[in-house]
């Protein structure tokens, strides 16, 4: 095992070895279950929070996801506190909304090229870095979430334009895409594109031509929503009977097995699951190890994609 604080393709910075293995992130080699912290919110206790983030660095998590729109600034000052510069963890984060407390979901978006300016630099500030790894441009094109009106229809040329402007000027490393079908990533490539933030789970497939061009083009695909979703309209994969069945005859979860099927799909997919729970994290990273039949991959495959195209605002 190499020492600690050198990151191979089997261990990460720590010495942890590397949950489902390692993939390839910004340039840099990760583990393929990572973690997202939007679930980290202000209603946890503060202690209780960073105790979540240590325990995932412990388990070979070396990429997490987060936003400043989290908790306006509450999540990343989490992340600041709990990691260090030795874990080797590669933290993403996102800009295209802002936080509106008093609005109906807690944020509004923030497309204009000012407004992606104005959320890096918010981002640099509370999580304590000079340069974020990767920061991904949350659009409206696709999935379910707010969609664009008035002055926030920004066209992608303009956007693209800010965010290669701050990776020149050196205050973030990579770009990545949410939210986007195949017509803006095909546009988007010129621009050096590093990951696609979309919507995607057994049950929700829509985008099978963005994750066929992200493999074609080597660019990491980070689901989210990886087991559908409680919203309104969507349906959830821990509710499939094929899943339940493989779970019984494999002795794991519902959602771990609607994890290692995501992670069945290509090897560019990372995937970023979200807790506050410190057993659920534990079996998140613990369904990397999950492999299928093909007979019980079949099953899980033949479930139907309907997720539809739904909007939340």
């Amino acid at each position: 095992m190499p020492p600690t604080g050198t990151p191979s393709d089997e261990t990460t910075a720590t010495g942890a070895p590397r949950p489902a293995g390692p993939g390839r992130l910004a340039g840099r080699t990760v583990s393929r279950i990572g973690y997202g912290a939007m679930q980290l919110g202000p209603r946890l206790d503060r202690a209780a929070a960073v105790a979540i983030l240590r325990r995932a660095v412990e388990l070979g998590v070396d990429h997490i996801d987060t936003a400043h729109f989290y908790g306006d600034g509450f999540v990343n000052g989490l992340i600041r506190e709990a990691i260090r510069p030795e874990d080797g963890v590669l933290v993403a984060s996102k800009v295209g909304a802002t936080p509106d407390p008093g609005g109906v979901h807690s944020l509004r978006l923030a497309q204009r090229p000012e407004e992606l300016r104005a959320g890096v630099e918010d981002n640099l500030a509370s999580l304590g870095l000079d340069r974020i790894p990767l920061v991904n441009l949350r659009r409206t094109d696709s999935g379910p979430g707010l969609r664009a009106e008035g002055d926030q229809v920004v066209g992608l040329d303009d956007q693209l334009a800010v965010m290669v402007a701050m990776r020149d000027e050196g205050k973030i490393g990579a770009i990545g895409l949410s939210s986007v079908d195949l017509g803006t990533l095909s546009r988007a490539l010129p621009a050096g594109i590093a990951c696609v933030q979309n919507a995607y789970s057994l049950v929700s497939r829509d985008d099978e031509d963005v994750l066929s061009l992200c493999v074609a083009q080597n660019i990491a695909w980070v689901p989210y929503f990886p087991l559908g979703s409680g919203l309104p309209g969507l349906p959830k994969v821990t509710d499939e009977p094929a899943v339940v069945a493989a779970a019984r005859s494999l002795s794991s979860t519902p959602a771990q097995v609607g994890l290692a099927w995501l992670l069945h799909q290509a090897p560019n997919v990372l995937l970023i699951p979200g807790t506050a729970n410190a057993e659920h994290l534990d079996a998140n990273v613990a369904a990397g190890a999950i492999t299928f039949d093909d007979a019980t991959l079949a099953a899980l495959d033949a479930v139907p994609s309907r997720s539809g195209d739904i909007a939340l605002g």
